[in-house]
C-alpha cells in the first residue's frame, strides 16, 4: 500500500528528533488565519493576539445560533443577542494591533507545498466580492455548523423564538411552560429526561415515526423508556404535523436588558393532518445539522460522524498538518458557546507553540528533542491559561 507524503510526513513531524526541511517562502502574508467568526473563531483569534501573533480573522456573517433572541449561559453576557456578543468581542480585539478581521467567505485552502509549510486561502471578500489569494503558516477551522429543518411550515420561521434545540441555551425561558418535543421517537425520552427540571407538562410530537422498529431502537438507547415517559405524565401524538402556527409573540421589546433570563410567553397552535390541534408555548427540537461551509473537508479533512476530525491531544489538530478544527464543527461533540470559547484558546496556544517550535528549528538548524518541547509547551501554557475559574482556563496541560 502506498503512503501519501502528507501522512507520512505528518507520522514524521511527531518523531522525536526528526529533521523535516523547511520550504516555507521568506514571508506569508499571516502567521495563521482563522475561517469563522463566530465564539470559537473569535477566541482563537483573541488567544493568539494575545502572544501577537500575525493573524487574519475571515468572518461569512452565516451564524448557527442567528435566529436566537438571546445568547445564555456565557458569563458576562448572560441574557445579550449575538449579535451584540460579536460586536462586543470585535471591540475588544480591534485594539491589538497584530490581528485584523475581514468579512468573506473562504472557497479554498491549498497547501503551499507538499509539506504544509503555508497555505493559499482563497477568499471572496465582501461586500466588494473581488476574489483574493491570501498566505498563512496556519489555518485555523471555525466553520460551525447549520440546522437541517423540516420544510413542515412554522419551523423556519419560529426557529430560535420559542423552537429551540438546545435546554441549557433557551430552556429557562419557557420553565413551567407547557412544551412539545419535535422529532423522532428515539430522541423522545432522552429529551425528556434532558428537560425534567425545567417543564412537567409535556407532549413528544413524534411526526409519524412512532412504530415498532422505532420503539425497539428506542429500548435500546433508552431502557424502559415507555415507564419513563409515563412516570413523568409524557403523552407521545404519533399524527402527521401540518403546520406549526404562532398565536401570540413571546417578549414585548420592553424587557430589562439588563436581566440575565426574562421568561419568553410564546404561543403556539400545532395543527395536524388529521385531527384536533394541540397548543403548546415552546418545543424542544431534535433535528440533524451538518457543516455549514464544506472548505475543511474539500481541504483533505478527515469527517468523524459529519464533523471536521480533530485530536484533542494535538490542540485539535486536523489529519492535515497545519489546519486546526474548532467550535461546533469539530468532531468532539460539544456544541454551546463557552466549549467554543475554550476549544478556541486552546488551539491558539498550540499553534503559538508550534509556530516558535518551527522557528526554533530553523534558526538552529537543526531539531528541538520532544522532551524538550513538552517542557516548552507546558510553561507556555501555565503562562498564557490563567488560573482555575478564569472565563477562558483551558484546564491542565496533558501534551501534544
Amino acid at each position: 500500500m502506498r503512503t501519501s507524503p502528507t501522512l507520512l510526513l505528518a507520522a514524521l513531524a511527531l518523531t522525536d528528533g526528526a529533521v523535516i526541511p523547511r520550504q516555507t517562502p521568506t514571508t506569508t502574508d499571516y502567521d495563521a488565519i482563522v475561517v469563522g467568526g463566530g465564539p470559537a473563531g473569535l477566541a482563537a483569534l483573541s488567544g493568539l493576539a494575545r502572544v501577537r501573533r500575525n493573524v487574519l480573522l475571515i468572518d461569512s456573517g452565516v451564524y448557527r445560533n442567528a435566529p436566537t433572541r438571546h445568547m445564555h449561559d456565557v458569563l458576562g453576557f448572560d441574557g445579550v443577542t449575538p449579535a451584540y456578543f460579536r460586536h462586543a468581542a470585535r471591540q475588544q480585539l480591534s485594539h491589538y494591533e497584530t490581528v485584523s478581521m475581514v468579512n468573506g467567505t473562504v472557497t479554498k485552502i491549498t497547501p503551499g507545498d507538499s509539506q504544509n509549510t503555508f497555505f493559499t486561502i482563497t477568499t471572496t471578500l465582501t461586500p466588494s466580492y473581488q476574489q483574493s489569494n491570501i498566505t498563512a503558516r496556519k489555518v485555523v477551522l471555525a466553520t460551525g455548523l447549520r440546522d437541517i429543518l423540516p420544510s413542515t411550515p412554522g419551523v423556519l420561521e419560529n426557529w430560535g423564538k420559542g423552537i429551540f434545540w438546545c435546554p441549557w441555551c433557551d430552556g429557562h425561558e419557557h420553565a413551567d411552560q407547557a412544551l412539545g418535543l419535535l422529532g423522532p421517537l428515539t430522541d423522545a425520552p432522552g429529551a425528556v429526561r434532558e428537560m425534567v427540571t425545567l417543564n412537567s407538562n409535556v407532549i413528544a410530537l413524534v411526526n409519524g415515526t412512532d412504530t415498532p422498529a422505532a420503539r425497539a431502537e428506542t429500548e435500546k438507547k433508552f431502557r424502559g423508556w415507555q415507564k419513563y415517559l409515563e412516570l413523568h405524565k409524557v403523552r407521545v401524538d404519533n399524527r402527521t404535523i401540518k403546520a406549526i402556527v404562532r398565536v401570540r409573540e413571546g417578549i414585548s421589546g420592553t424587557e430589562d436588558p439588563s436581566l440575565p433570563s426574562v421568561a419568553e410567553d410564546d404561543w403556539f397552535r400545532v395543527e395536524f393532518t388529521e385531527g384536533a390541534p394541540v397548543e403548546r408555548a415552546a418545543f424542544l427540537a431534535s433535528f440533524p445539522s451538518e457543516q455549514t461551509s464544506f472548505v475543511g473537508r474539500d481541504a483533505g479533512v478527515q469527517l468523524l460522524g459529519g464533523r471536521l476530525q480533530a485530536d484533542p491531544a494535538q490542540g485539535l489538530a486536523t489529519n492535515v498538518p497545519g489546519v486546526y478544527a474548532i467550535g461546533d464543527a469539530n468532531s468532539d461533540n460539544v456544541t454551546n458557546v463557552p466549549h467554543a470559547l475554550f476549544s478556541g484558546k486552546r488551539t491558539a496556544v498550540y499553534l503559538h507553540v508550534r509556530l516558535a517550535r518551527e522557528d526554533g528549528d530553523k534558526e538552529l538548524n537543526g531539531t528541538v528533542a520532544r522532551r524538550d518541547m513538552d517542557l516548552e509547551a507546558r510553561s507556555l501554557w501555565d503562562a498564557v491559561n490563567g488560573q482555575p475559574g478564569d472565563i477562558l482556563y483551558a484546564g491542565r496541560f496533558d501534551g501534544f
